[in-house]
């Protein structure tokens, strides 16, 4: 396939069925040189985020399932192992890839194989911690490795001038490479190693003084770049090149995100991940600007839009308010705030671990530091959550987003664990809101606390009209059969449960510490208690307040498909609920 079919083949599935689209485009070309380089299923190419590698699910084997791409039962919008021997790791969190490249590279080299191991990593990636911890442990974990830096030009910094980039045509170039490699095999058959070796010294003296981007050469690699990451011939030859080196090669690849379709590159952040969209059926105009802007129609307000407006609010009356994200602005609704208080707002980048040291710092200082991350990257950072955070019962206040299931992003992003990771924090107060009006409470009620807060929330829409905080009959009235108690965003489910079953819905407003004086009485009137929770329930809600009867995403790892779709298969939809209790 040429570049422009499979780009019209990522453009129609993702019109269809939404998916992180401006990446992929980016790197097209990239995939193209890796399968024809390299033996898709005996070589291990690793993907780091693999929302970039869609052109690469083509190539190996599943354009014929493409079409099912994020839907139930289809396949996955991140690589799998599970499902293609072409995919060699889990690819849905950032800074990973190098580590995992490095583990199989050293288990080759100890189990005597051939075959070839390649990391592919973006440039805001690489500058994650994990990620400098590979770089640093490279050299002695393997002496062949291939890493694919893949910079669009959003985070390191350009290379310096004209120089480096002959330089970098140069040294990345087939036939320089194909005449070193012969230059070396002779001079070696001819004992003249010497003289190779002082060529070698001379070129690397000269990286030394000429390059900035010289310091990967510090960690052992072999820099080859920087190669247009759009020139497949370019890049088919540097691969070529960097399969014959003798030690790790880290190849400078510049690409451009949404490169090949017009809206894309002009916002590749509004592209970045997108929902369904009309655009042109023939391959000939995918780089012609359609009759839209880019932006996602969604409703309004969503739970990350009521955050960030109300986070500015608050804001205006406390100058201490100060927000924090990792590298997810848009997505965690704090563009607002970072319009309007600049000198108050931290993205820092990939790096959610830090984020949180760094918010623990902060409130340290006489701040109120407010982090908003998604629930699935929240895990990325529990450790300093307990260590810099709780232990000092430091008031961080954590607005976890995209709390629950997600639906298409699967496996890798349900945020289902949060609960169960940080309820048996001491000091940590954990609550969830109903809906929009809540949502607003809760976080001034946080910002006041003298300690940490989690608040809790789902994807999608914020209901605007205020719902009732139990439903008819009240708790603690002795005819209801069951007291169901829900987190937040299924309360709504919760009060239609009770008024089929004959119950009363609760809304577990604080998850942690929850009302334990209206659980006892409730059971002391002889009601069931059962629980309603958007997260998993080993470790979950239902457990804390022992619940008679536990609804909840079972221990298992959930895959990707509608929220409606996943509650259905396992039983969380309202129908399903009340079978069961009845």
């Amino acid at each position: 396939m040429k570049p422009i079919e499979l780009r019209h083949r990522i453009l129609e599935t993702v019109s269809k069925n939404g998916g992180h689209l401006a990446s992929s485009l980016g790197a097209v070309e990239i995939a193209m040189a890796l399968a024809d380089v390299f033996d898709p299923e005996k070589d291990r190419v690793v993907w780091d985020v693999g929302h970039q590698a869609y052109a690469w699910k083509i190539l190996t084997g599943r354009a014929d399932s493409f079409a099912t791409l994020r839907k139930m039962g289809g396949i996955s919008g991140f690589p799998n192992p599970a499902e293609s021997k072409a995919d060699a790791a889990v690819a849905g969190h950032a800074g990973v890839a190098l580590s995992v490249a490095e583990g199989l590279a050293a288990a080759r080299d100890r189990r005597g194989g051939e075959e070839h191991v390649i990391a592919v990593i973006g440039d805001a990636s690489i500058a994650n911690g994990t990620s400098f911890e590979a770089l640093n442990n490279c050299a002695a974990a393997t002496k062949r490795l291939i890493v694919i830096l893949n910079d669009n030009d959003m985070s390191i910094a350009k290379p310096a001038g004209s120089f480096a980039k002959g330089l970098g045509r140069l040294t990345s170039g087939i036939r320089y490479n194909r005449a070193k490699n012969v230059a070396k095999k002779v001079g070696r058959a001819l004992r003249l190693s010497f003289l190779y070796g002082l060529v070698h010294w001379v070129k690397n003296r000269l990286k030394t003084m000429m390059l900035r981007n010289v310091w990967f050469e510090e960690f052992g690699f072999h820099y080859l770049g920087p190669v247009d990451g759009h020139d497949l011939t370019a890049l088919v030859s540097a691969l070529t090149a960097a399969k014959e080196e003798d030690r790790p090669v880290l190849l400078h690849v510049v690409t451009k995100k949404g490169h090949g379709y017009g809206p894309a590159e002009k916002n590749p952040t509004a592209w970045h991940g997108v929902g369904p969209f009309p655009w042109p059926s023939s391959p000939e105009t995918v780089d012609l600007a359609l009759p839209t802007d880019g932006q996602k129609a969604q409703p309004a307000p969503g739970w990350s839009e009521v955050f960030g407006e109300a986070l500015c609010e608050l804001a205006k009356e406390d100058s201490r308010v100060v927000a924090l994200t990792a590298a997810m602005r848009d997505g965690t609704g704090l563009a607002p705030f970072a319009a309007r208080f600049p000198d108050r707002f931290f993205d820092v980048g990939i790096a959610e671990g830090h984020m949180v040291a760094f918010a623990a710092g902060l409130a340290a200082g006489g701040m109120r530091p407010v982090v908003a991350v998604y629930s699935t990257f929240l895990q990325r950072a529990v450790d300093q959550v307990m260590h810099d955070v709780a232990i000092s019962n430091l008031p961080v206040v954590f607005c976890v987003d995209r709390a629950g299931v997600v639906g298409a992003d699967g496996v890798t992003h349900q945020g289902l664990y949060d609960i169960a990771m940080l309820r048996c924090l001491p000091n940590v107060t954990i609550c969830q809101p109903k809906d929009a009006d809540d949502l607003k409470s809760l976080l001034k009620e946080a910002l006041d606390r003298n300690g940490p807060t989690v608040i809790r929330y789902p994807r999608g829409k914020a209901p605007t009209r205020p719902l009732p905080n139990s439903s008819t009959p009240q708790p603690a009235d002795s005819t209801a059969r069951f007291a169901i108690w829900a987190t937040g965003d299924w309360y709504g489910k919760a009060c239609e449960v009770a008024s089929r079953v004959g119950g009363v819905a609760v809304h577990a407003r604080y998850l942690k510490p929850f009302d334990g004086d209206l659980l006892a009485k409730q059971r002391a009137s002889g009601m069931k208690i059962v629980s309603i929770e958007n997260g998993a329930v080993a470790g979950g809600f239902g457990e804390e307040i022992g619940a008679d009867v536990k609804f909840g995403w079972p221990d298992a790892f959930i895959p990707h498909g509608t929220q409606a779709e996943l509650e259905k298969k396992y039983g969380l939809d309202v129908e399903s609920i009340v079978a069961s209790l009845r």
